[in-house]
């Protein structure tokens, strides 16, 4: 009789299947070259928010669903691939991120780098641009990471970055 036992408990518990993912509550945000003087350049095109003011209002709405936010900026393209690369892949699993945010700025159009790390760390992430690429010079309407990418958020501002947290905390953060 037990071994029927066995076989029934077997049969609810398949010791086979996938476990859901362990989730860190940690996204990456990253920005890229240039996004350090926001408020500052070109205000009529990128507005008078500064990147300090974005971290500060993410981290508020971050920590209301008890998320941590690891900013990185930088106008230097290695120093972003390696911090996608440690926090995306390389860290131990409790360092990673779930997911990421990333303005790549000028590098939209250019880094396959970007790209390449991005998709190495197999997270999803939104691509996020404060202006309308598409109604800009033609040059900035390619993107190398829109086809990859969870989502596309450009012409809204600081307020695109809102909207991406507030994607990954509905749908990655159910509880």
């Amino acid at each position: 009789m037990p071994a029927s036992t066995s076989a029934s408990s077997a049969a609810h518990h398949d010791t086979n299947a996938p476990m859901p993912p362990q989730r860190t509550r940690k996204v990456l945000v990253v920005n890229g070259p240039n996004l350090n003087l926001l408020g500052k350049r070109e205000p009529e095109i990128y507005g008078h928010t500064t990147l300090a003011d974005i971290e500060k209002t993410l981290g508020t709405q971050a920590r209301a669903r008890d998320v941590g936010l690891i900013f990185v900026q930088s106008n230097h393209e290695g120093e972003l691939v390696e911090h996608i690369q440690h926090y995306g892949l390389l860290a131990d699993s409790a360092e990673q991120v779930d997911a990421i945010i990333i303005n790549p700025a000028a590098f939209t159009h250019t880094s396959v780098a970007l790209r390449d790390a991005l998709a190495a760390t197999k997270k999803p992430f939104i691509e996020v641009h404060l202006s309308n690429v598409h109604s800009r010079e033609p040059f900035r309407a390619h993107s190398y990471f829109s086809d990859i990418a969870t989502a596309v958020i450009c012409g809204c501002g600081h307020l695109g970055y809102e909207m991406a947290l507030n994607y990954w905390l509905t749908h990655l953060y159910t509880d």
